[in-house]
């Protein structure tokens, strides 16, 4: 049901498919959203997958604690610009904007979960960046944000067929959303593109795909503690 708590217990593992899933109504009857954490209703913390339909839109509204978005396909825009796939947004505590989409889009999207003052306003076109190459052989990496003072770090991750990322680098508390291909070695049975898994602190895996995979990865650790990929 709209607007109920879902996967709150942060000590443990919380796995959705999404392409299972079921889109639910938002407060704009333009736009459905299917969501994987959600704590204290319409008011409190989420990450949600967003559908648009195409001239869906939202009135303006701020963000308190901040909104993450990533492009997963379409094109989703405000009054500040246009924003294609592979779009990385991240708006600060108390921007605003009155968000829509002409064609539209399905966005991967956290609502109030990066609270501070001094956190930037970023647009990065992550499908224009190019892959970082790690210190582990087929693992790449696009940095999109960490800032001193503020334990998240996310990025874009690609495995190449084979390819095993090492454990430090999504030890929990940590989050992947699975873009494309396969991600194996998270749980009993492989994680496809809109799956999303959730690691408590403590918890370490050594994810790999068989056939290849992109998946976008948040970990909550101190930089020094990035250890294994070169992270943002």
């Amino acid at each position: 049901m709209s607007g109920d708590d879902i996967n709150t217990d942060l000590s443990v593992v919380a796995r959705v498919d999404t392409a299972a899933q079921d889109w639910q109504d938002s407060p704009s009857n333009t736009v459905w959203r299917k969501p994987l954490f959600r704590s204290g209703g319409e008011f409190g913390p989420v990450t949600s997958v967003v559908r648009y339909a195409a001239g869906g839109r939202f009135r303006t509204h701020a963000h308190p604690e901040g909104e993450e978005i990533l492009v997963l396909s379409g094109v989703f825009s405000d009054e500040h610009g246009d924003y294609p796939q592979g779009s990385y947004l991240l708006n600060p505590d108390g921007s605003q904007h009155a968000p829509f989409s002409d064609p539209g889009c399905t966005l991967f999207v956290r609502l109030r979960q990066y609270p501070g003052a001094d956190r930037p306003q970023l647009c990065i076109p992550s499908e224009a960046m190019d892959w970082e190459a790690s210190r582990v052989g087929g693992v790449l990496v696009k940095p999109l944000y960490r800032q001193q003072g503020y334990p998240q770090a996310m990025s874009l991750i690609r495995l190449d067929a084979g390819a095993v990322c090492p454990a430090a680098v999504v030890a929990g508390p940590s989050e992947v959303f699975v873009l494309q291909g396969e991600l194996l070695g998270l749980g009993a049975s492989g994680l496809g593109p809109g799956g999303w898994l959730r690691l408590p602190a403590g918890h370490e895996a050594e994810p790999h795909s068989a056939e290849g995979c992109e998946f976008y990865l948040r970990r909550e650790a101190e930089p020094e503690r990035m250890d294994g990929l070169r992270q943002p």
